[in-house]
């Protein structure tokens, strides 16, 4: 029988500090997944804006023979919107039958 064991109370404040820290640990963890997250959301729309440019470019010469020859004839006949606060793209032309430089880069945050 256990009637004249004493059990020991646990603190109400290390029952507060082991509830504090878990929770704590918890809220980073989760704020470590949405900025992992948010990386790999950038770096993916980066790589799509590349593509379809490139695209773009591609069709434009199947359709007419020739590459468009600047970055603006390329995003107004093709309808390609971006964000030019957060990309840079450089555009050079080879030449009317040479495949352009498509370069985009992501601006740091």
């Amino acid at each position: 029988m256990r009637r004249f064991i004493v059990r020991r109370q646990r603190s109400p404040f290390k029952s507060f500090l082991l509830s504090l820290g878990i929770f704590l640990f918890v809220l980073l963890l989760f704020l470590w997944g949405i900025s992992s997250i948010s990386g790999i959301s950038s770096r993916e729309e980066e790589d799509t804006l590349r593509q379809a440019l490139v695209e773009s470019a591609v069709h434009c010469y199947a359709l007419n023979g020739y590459y468009p020859e600047s970055l603006e004839d390329l995003t107004k006949d093709y309808g390609i919107l971006y964000d030019s606060q957060r990309f840079v793209v450089d555009y050079r032309p080879q030449g009317e039958n040479l495949m352009p430089e498509i370069t985009v880069i992501r601006k740091e945050e």
